[in-house]
């Protein structure tokens, strides 16, 4: 079975994932699927930029991809992304959750669900609560869970909240992420 690794994030989002994305290398072992709230915006210019520095293939995700190493997968604006049992993507227009869709909670359940133990979540900067629910439900499956320390993040109301939600396994500054994120995913 695979492993995987999610990423929520709203306000200063954009920032969090241009220092933590591009430092992890080709070989890196986790397919990464990220809900940043960017509101109706599309991703375009971002996913370019990223895939211009990073040594992953950056995109925005797709109806039934099959999630792979070695690719990042934001969520498209207005969906929520899903993570399906035979490990590929799907989507839903359902109501937003926490003002948001796509939703962290959304996207961290469905994968808590598919990848049990296997699955590593963090939660970065944002202005809101969304994923503090789907980091707990990580946490109970067994999963690994990072938040960004939310006394230096750009936005500390998101990660405070997953704090308050869930025991979490790893409190880190952002340029300390990616160090953690290789050493997990180089564990079996």
């Amino acid at each position: 079975m695979n492993k995987a690794l999610v990423i929520g994030t709203s306000f200063g989002g954009l920032e969090a994932l241009k220092t933590i994305i591009p430092a992890l290398p080709a070989d890196f072992k986790l397919p990464i699927l990220v809900v940043l709230h960017i509101g109706d915006n599309n991703n375009d210019s971002f996913v370019q930029y990223l895939n211009s520095t990073s040594q992953l293939c950056i995109k925005e995700a797709e109806e039934k991809d099959e999630i792979k190493k070695g690719y990042v997968y934001f969520a498209p604006p207005n969906y929520h992304m899903m993570v399906e049992n035979d490990e590929t993507i799907s989507f839903s227009a359902d109501p937003k959750v926490h003002h948001s869709r796509p939703s962290i909670d959304v996207l961290f359940e469905s994968a808590a669900w598919t990848y049990k133990n296997r699955l590593v979540g963090v939660i970065l900067t944002g202005l809101n609560q969304d994923g503090a629910y789907g980091l707990k439900a990580i946490k109970d499956y067994g999963g690994t869970t990072l938040v960004e320390n939310p006394e230096n993040a750009v936005a500390s109301i998101m990660p405070k909240a997953a704090l308050t939600k869930c025991d979490v396994d790893f409190v880190l500054e952002l340029n300390e992420i990616s160090n953690k994120l290789i050493e997990l995913s180089a564990q079996d």
